[in-house]
């Protein structure tokens, strides 16, 4: 109908008044601005930040004024025209198809770039209505299909979260925290700078490279400080490093906050300042300390500040020079060079930006400008009127610094990947898209949402020839150049001289680093330190403080035994088990190996007395063989002293057992060997000693007692008391063998010895033969006064004192010693017993054998037989008489006195003549009053027997 028809028109020029105002009006003036098919968005920090300005609210608001120009934001800008203009001119990339741009000014503020981003979204919002039903009204003013921008990550981070919500693509090209890897919250954010976490790696492996452990953190309070540095608390923390402050920072901290954090670092006593973020948020702190005069730190930028233009000037280099730095790795733009130079506000009609420039270029100021009387802090500043004739060249500002292009060639490379996106639409075939039912956008038509997803699967090659790729999870490799802050020989400016790189290939980090390029402070070339302690030198570790961090130690000596051979060693190491630290305990040496040698002195006097008891053993049996029929020889029972000297020649041998390098089989036959060796020298000597007593105690030796105490069952007595202690040392043998073993109880010297198995069956093995010997004392002891020809027993007695002074001082000596002197004491032990029972034993008869043999007569054996049974008898009759005198006076005898009683010893004189007599030999008598007892010893007997006695 004809109503019908007047409200569609006049709905229809709404609208296309509200969009032309959205398109013309709508975000901030300034702006540079260029139609076109399709509309880029840009954004970049022209101005540093806002004035601060309170708003009492009497009046409306007025827009917050941009303050302190940045020539490299402008330059950024300049990149991004640039980039659509070679793509607008190329035939090769989007023919018939020209790109125009929006671009705002952020002002570096969350605010500013917020208002921007409204008049993106705004024209899109309207898009969204679909009002082509009513009229085509939005053909001739497209709308925003992408971003590029911001470059702080704070900025980035509002912008994100308000373009996420119209999928409008963002493209940074220097935000970097790595908050905005999160794909699920920043779902249109894409960026060609890589994520801080790479950065925050690289400057710890920087830390670490130098050695440092004590260091003063600081980071902007923003998305891009507070993530950077707390991901570099963490690799700092895996390091062992300590940071001693922690602080933020911020452009618009007050005066007095400004200095509170001076203060902190200038007492601080870490000589390194590790900062996370941009130029204008740290501006405040260095100029404090550029008042303060504080020259001896070391700074460690991050790549949003190494190479500012705020900070890196010439006035700052007494206290900023010999800052280490990260830039990204610059790229080639061909033509940019020219395209810088031909900046002129009469042919940028589009840039609105490009006449504040250059009235801050030349300090002067346009006609109509808006700044030619009053200057940013409010104060009258008359600036000359700009000819327009001033040559760009002559002036040097960081506009024309197109020496390394990083960032703007990360603008370069955003721009680039958009075309390529648009690119792949324009040439998409149908049935082959990434659309529904394999569709593709219509390129005149294109939204933002199909960019976007044309962006994720993009895989482009740059001009450098790096491929470049946004799908999910992908982000650039950290690579960055490491820069140092030098100070110009020829006009004083700073110079960003390149000493290393630092690349991630995979999950490896590549530090290089060139140590002879850099200049400490400016002019050093000593690396600083910049530790909480000095150094702990090699032979000492680090020994904990308590209540500080870790990195501050005290340095305390390595232990005996353990060393440390490297500086700022956490622990000390402990030597092997044959080593021992030396006296720096700096490394370890090996210990002496000791045991009884055959080769050093004392073991060669202990073998020397071993081998010489054994050939005086051997001579005394030689002797005894040479004499083996003589009385002396007969009396000493013959075949049991043969037996007695053998044992005697294996006790001095087992000695020389305990000398040598031990070994499992000298350690498992030493013991037995001694122990069963002194059991059958012992059993001998008992034996003999015990059978002359009961002979010369009976009163009538019988053929009974001649019988039991034959030559056989003496044999039989010492091989059962040997088998005992043979018994003893096949259970120990069996049970716990003894093996050789080293012993370390002492520092530097290892003791090779025997481990006995069990001292247990050594106690039992020793406390044995001392069992027989005190059986043999005791008889010795009490045939003590026999005659001497048959029994040595003052001697034996003797020696058996002996024995036991020498085994009761081994035990206290054996357990109170170490090493090779246990050996040592066992040896000297067995050679005092030996040598005691055969000095005792044999000397006196080898003597009588060699030096006096008339005493070796059967005459001289029956004196002392006779001299012995008439002491025996002559004490016999006394107690005899003493018993009769009681028993007369108990009865009441009448003789006053008791009968006499005579003692005679008489001798048959028949008998001694006749042959019978002398064949039996003369058998003396004792006559005791009233009756007569014959004694008779039958040397007759003595020698069918070999004088067994």
């Amino acid at each position: 109908t004809p109503h019908s028809f007047d409200l569609q028109v006049c709905l229809c020029y709404l609208i296309l008044l509200s969009i032309s105002l959205v398109a013309s009006t709508y975000g901030p003036q300034q702006r540079a601005q260029k139609t076109g098919d399709i509309l880029l968005g840009g954004l970049f920090p022209i101005h540093f930040g806002v004035a601060s300005k309170d708003q009492d609210l009497a009046a409306r608001p007025e827009s917050t004024e941009c303050v302190r120009y940045n020539f490299r934001g402008f330059r950024w800008l300049q990149a991004m025209i640039f980039a659509i203009e070679e793509i607008n001119n190329s035939s090769n990339l989007l023919p018939n198809i020209t790109l125009g741009y929006r671009i705002f000014d952020t002002c570096n503020t969350v605010s500013k770039a917020l208002e921007a981003t409204l008049s993106f979204v705004a024209q899109n919002k309207i898009d969204s209505l679909n009002l082509d039903e009513f009229c085509n009204c939005t053909g001739n003013i497209p709308s925003t299909i992408a971003v590029v921008g911001a470059s702080g990550s704070g900025v980035s981070t509002s912008v994100a979260n308000l373009l996420s919500l119209f999928y409008i693509p963002q493209i940074s090209y220097a935000s970097s925290s790595r908050l905005l890897s999160n794909k699920n919250q920043f779902k249109s954010f894409m960026r060609t700078i890589p994520s801080d976490e790479y950065q925050a790696t690289a400057m710890a492996d920087i830390i670490e490279y130098f050695q440092w452990n004590w260091v003063i953190a600081i980071a902007s309070d923003d998305e891009y400080g507070r993530p950077g540095i707390e991901k570099f608390e963490n690799e700092m923390l895996e390091r062992d490093i300590c940071i001693h402050l922690n602080e933020l920072i911020s452009q618009y901290f007050d005066e007095a906050d400004v200095k509170g954090l001076a203060d902190r670092i200038e007492n601080s006593t870490s000589k390194i300042i590790v900062v996370f973020a941009s130029g204008p948020d740290i501006e405040p702190l260095v100029k404090e300390m550029v008042r303060r005069n504080i020259t001896d730190r070391i700074w460690l930028a991050s790549e949003a500040w190494a190479i500012s233009s705020l900070i890196a000037k010439p006035e700052y280099l007494d206290v900023m020079g010999g800052t280490i730095g990260f830039a990204l790795r610059a790229g080639h733009i061909l033509g940019y060079r020219e395209f810088l130079q031909q900046v002129h506000p009469k042919t940028s009609p589009h840039n609105e930006f490009v006449r504040e420039f250059w009235e801050e270029t030349f300090n002067c100021y346009l006609e109509d400008s808006p700044r030619n009387k009053v200057s940013e802090n409010g104060s009258t500043n008359f600036r000359p009127l700009c000819t327009g004739e001033e040559d760009i060249t002559s002036v040097e500002t960081p506009y024309l610094d197109f020496t390394h292009l990083r960032i703007s060639y990360n603008i370069y490379v955003a721009v680039y990947a958009i075309a390529h996106a648009l690119q792949d639409i324009l040439t998409c075939t149908p049935g082959k898209g990434l659309f529904a039912n394999n569709s593709c956008a219509d390129i005149r038509r294109v939204e933002a949402w199909q960019v976007l997803k044309q962006l994720r699967h993009l895989n482009f090659t740059n001009s450098m020839g790096e491929r470049v790729s946004f799908d999910d999870g992908n982000e650039l490799s950290g690579n960055y150049t490491i820069i140092n802050w030098h100070r110009s020989p020829e006009d004083g400016s700073v110079v960003f001289k390149e000493v290393g790189y630092h690349n991630m290939l995979g999950k490896k980090a590549q530090l290089v680093i060139d140590k002879s390029k850099i200049l400490w402070n400016g002019y050093l070339t000593e690396v600083p330190f910049s530790n909480c302690s000095e150094d702990c030198e090699p032979g000492t570790r680090k020994g904990i403080i308590e209540s500080m961090p870790t990195c501050c130690f005290e340095c305390t000596e390595c232990s005996d035994g353990e060393y440390s051979d490297h500086k700022d060693a956490s622990v000390c190491t402990k030597c092997p088990n044959n080593s021992w630290s030396n006296g720096n305990h700096t490394s370890c040496f090996l210990k002496e190996i000791e045991f009884l040698s055959w080769t050093e002195p004392f073991g060669i006097a202990l073998a020397f007395l071993a081998v010489l008891g054994i050939f005086l053993t051997a001579f005394v049996m030689g002797v005894f063989v040479r004499f083996r029929n003589t009385p002396i020889v007969k009396a000493a029972n013959r075949e049991l002293s043969y037996l007695l000297l053998f044992s005697l020649i294996c006790c001095f041998s087992s000695s020389l057992i305990f000398i040598g390098e031990p070994q499992d089989w000298t350690c498992r036959m030493r013991q037995p060997a001694f122990g069963v060796s002194f059991v059958l020298c012992i059993s001998c000597i008992l034996v003999k000693t015990n059978r002359v007593l009961l002979v010369f105690e009976a009163k009538i030796p019988t053929s009974v007692h001649r019988k039991w105490w034959g030559l056989n069952l003496q044999f039989l007595l010492v091989f059962l008391f040997t088998f005992v202690q043979v018994m003893i040392s096949v259970v120990w043998l069996y049970n716990a063998p003894p093996s050789s073993c080293e012993n370390h109880d002492i520092d530097e010297i290892i003791f090779i010895t025997c481990n006995e198995g069990s001292m247990m069956a050594l106690g039992f093995l020793i406390g044995y033969t001392c069992l027989l010997a005190a059986v043999c004392f005791f008889f010795a002891f009490k045939s003590r006064k026999l005659p001497e020809n048959f029994t040595e027993a003052k001697f034996i007695t003797f020696s058996m004192l002996i024995f036991f002074i020498v085994w009761i001082s081994f035990v206290p000596a054996y357990f109170s010693t170490y090493g090779k002197f246990v050996s040592a004491v066992e040896v000297i032990a067995i050679l005092a017993s030996s040598f005691s029972l055969l000095a005792c034993i044999f000397f006196n008869k080898v003597y009588i054998l060699l030096l006096k043999p008339s005493r070796n007569t059967i005459e001289e054996v029956r004196c002392s037989t006779a001299a012995h049974a008439f002491k025996v008898a002559a004490k016999a009759t006394l107690r005899h008489s003493s018993a009769s005198r009681k028993r007369s006076s108990s009865v009441g005898a009448s003789s006053g006195s008791s009968p006499s009683s005579s003692i005679s010893l008489k001798n048959n004189d028949n008998e001694s003549d006749s042959p019978a007599s002398q064949r039996r030999g003369q058998r003396p008598r004792v006559s005791f009053g009233s009756g007569t007892v014959t004694l008779s010893l039958s040397f007759e007997e003595a020698r069918k027997n070999s004088m067994s006695l």
